[in-house]
């Protein structure tokens, strides 16, 4: 009995290092054991998961490099971790490496075509790197996943990407069924006050904007809209506070330079 509590204590230090037997030996033969297989593979998922959340974290602290061997870690206790090399692609994205973006992101919708955050991410880097329209369907295939917790976002990306390409109408529809899907969310009501100013439908950019305004306190990008669209409907009193705050606030911004400059259409 000693024996066997020491065996199975070795396994188990084994195990943590990847490095387990998963058979036995019976009547003088090895044959697999069931349970120790499946107590290893539940093991080296739950390591490449900790290794995907730690290169997750670096990933949004900035620290790319970090989160690029932590990712590779993961692969390489899991080689079909689908997330680590959509991960892979969000960083090289950061890093300005197209083509190993393009790959990882590849490689990763190989695994899980239907992953309603890997297409949506893909479709986001396709916008960034000018492929506007390809970026379409897989902002689509996102939004049409019922199993997506938050399917308002891949339609937000879609609109935001057609204005790219002064394509207000269908950024429009876009646009407006995020906000249908997530009234809550303060990026769909700038853009929509944004593509409104735009297409100098004044009322409806001055509604989104009001609704923006009472949920948050307005960065310098918000403030810039609210001078943009007072000065559009000729408010003279609230494009004024609009650019006081705006100067007071965050003078150091690129927006209080466009201000300084008067540069009102950029």
């Amino acid at each position: 009995m000693h024996t066997m509590r020491v065996s199975a204590w070795a396994c188990t230090a084994i195990l943590a290092l990847g490095a387990c037997e998963t058979t036995t030996t019976v009547n003088g033969r090895q044959v697999e054991n069931p349970g120790a297989t499946q107590s290893s593979e539940a093991d080296l998922q739950k390591r490449a998961s900790l290794r995907l959340r730690l290169a997750s974290n670096y990933y949004s602290q900035r620290q790319y490099a970090v989160a690029i061997d932590e990712v590779k870690q993961a692969l390489s206790i899991d080689p079909n971790l689908s997330q680590a090399y959509a991960l892979l692609g969000l960083i090289y994205m950061e890093l300005d490496d197209r083509a190993q973006a393009e790959a990882n992101f590849g490689r990763a919708l190989k695994i899980d075509i239907d992953s309603p955050e890997i297409n949506n991410n893909y479709g986001w880097f396709l916008c960034r790197t000018g492929r506007e329209r390809e970026s379409l369907a897989h902002f689509q295939r996102a939004a049409d996943n019922r199993l997506y917790a938050t399917p308002a976002l891949p339609l937000q990306n879609a609109g935001v990407c057609l204005m790219q390409l002064k394509d207000y109408k269908t950024a429009e529809t876009f646009l407006r069924r995020s906000f249908e899907s997530d009234a809550s969310s303060p990026v769909v009501k700038f853009q929509l006050a944004r593509l409104y100013l735009a297409t100098r439908q004044l009322d409806r950019a001055n509604f989104y904007f009001s609704l923006l305004e009472r949920d948050v306190e307005p960065n310098a990008e918000a403030l810039w809209l609210g001078l943009r669209i007072a000065r559009a409907q000729g408010d003279v009193r609230a494009e004024r506070q609009y650019a006081d705050q705006l100067r007071r606030r965050f003078s150091n911004s690129n927006e209080a330079s466009l201000l300084r400059r008067e540069k009102f259409d950029d």
